[in-house]
């Protein structure tokens, strides 16, 4: 996914760095599920919907909710009429976020490519590019941090360690890789029952 962003410059929220290089884009959007959220703090849709997102960003990211943070990644492109019209709503949102820089001509690029009409909207990619959702606006809206297991799933994305704090009880039985893990349990106890009666064997 960095690859999208190649030569560009991406602001860390809330902080003067600028993710530029080619290893600091690498360590940021690599591997990830990426958000590119359009949007503005002057629309009144995305006033509205802002606080869900931040919401349903933090509580797959921030370690209040989950033991890791998940592999999510978000790019904020603004269409706020003044920088600072934008960094006020960006001090608003998670640290987390990423934006582009003000006037930054590559969002009008990213409008085109991803055909957004209408703000706000969300457009889920997959780590090499492809779209998972043209605009996740409703169903961020409608089924919360629930929908990234099918973002996960969908960009083949495995990560053992990603738990929503609620599951932590139930967390084997509702993993995504759960029916992997129990694969590979159940062959490797075959594997070593095998072992133990050719050993048996050999001792008498």
């Amino acid at each position: 996914m960095a690859a999208l962003f190649t030569g560009k410059v991406l602001l860390a929220n809330r902080e003067r760095d600028e993710l530029d290089t080619e290893r600091e884009l690498l360590r940021a959007l690599d591997n990830k599920v990426l958000l590119l959220f359009f949007g503005s703090g002057q629309c009144p849709r995305c006033r509205r919907f802002a606080p869900l997102l931040r919401d349903f960003f933090l509580r797959l990211t921030d370690q209040f909710y989950v033991e890791r943070a998940s592999q999510l990644g978000l790019v904020y492109v603004s269409r706020d009429e003044t920088e600072e019209q934008q960094s006020r709503f960006l001090r608003t949102m998670p640290k987390r976020w990423l934006a582009l820089p003000f006037g930054d001509a590559f969002s009008r690029e990213l409008e085109l490519r991803f055909a957004v009409s209408e703000l706000p909207a969300v457009v889920v990619l997959k780590p090499n590019g492809d779209v998972i959702a043209e605009n996740a606006v409703d169903e961020i809206r409608r089924a919360g941090p629930a929908c990234f297991r099918n973002w996960q799933e969908a960009a083949e994305l495995v990560d053992r360690n990603f738990l929503l704090a609620e599951d932590f009880e139930e967390w084997s039985r509702r993993s995504v890789t759960d029916p992997l893990r129990r694969l590979k349990y159940k062959l490797d106890k075959k594997t070593k029952v095998g072992e133990g009666e050719e050993e048996d064997e050999e001792a008498s």
